[in-house]
């Protein structure tokens, strides 16, 4: 409770400032929260240039939720349990795009990824969330087209504007 305190006021405080930052999301408070959560030392594609260039999608959640759903096309690599093992048959200069719930996970992961000499990984700016927000299908573990989302937690729940959240 304290922390998402503290991290309401961050975002107060640096909405007040009238940055002129690019919006990389639908959001403005979620992009400014992107902003300070994520390092950037990977490089970002935004959903929009996700959808219109050929990656191969990587989903660094964890396996829950990944089975309520995914974006299609996906293969899920987990987070806690990352292994490369999991890339296995993908080569190393293929285009990948990793994603998780809003990117941070993804981030770390891709920076894996790029020094196991992944040449061109992105991480996904907003992850499925922004996927989501923004309208864009997403499919359970069999592949049919659903509306649930896990939202890993209820404090970071509050940043999916559409879909039935999911919490266990």
């Amino acid at each position: 409770m304290i922390l998402g305190l503290v991290l309401l006021g961050l975002l107060l405080f640096l909405w007040g400032r009238n940055l002129q930052a690019p919006i990389h999301v639908s959001n403005r408070a979620y992009d400014l929260l992107l902003s300070t959560l994520l390092s950037q030392r990977v490089p970002v594609v935004s959903v929009d240039r996700l959808e219109s260039e050929h990656f191969r999608l990587l989903d660094a959640r964890e396996y829950r939720e990944f089975e309520v759903s995914h974006i299609g096309g996906a293969t899920w690599v987990g987070y806690e349990d990352f292994t490369v093992d999991r890339l296995a048959g993908i080569d190393k200069q293929t285009p990948v795009a990793v994603y998780c719930s809003v990117g941070y996970r993804s981030e770390r992961i891709a920076k894996r990824l790029r020094q196991q000499e992944y040449t061109n990984v992105v991480n996904v700016y907003g992850g499925i969330f922004e996927w989501v927000n923004t309208k864009r299908p997403i499919v359970t573990a069999g592949g049919a087209e659903t509306q649930k989302i896990h939202a890993y937690s209820k404090f970071w729940g509050i940043w999916l504007k559409r879909g039935a959240r999911i919490y266990d």
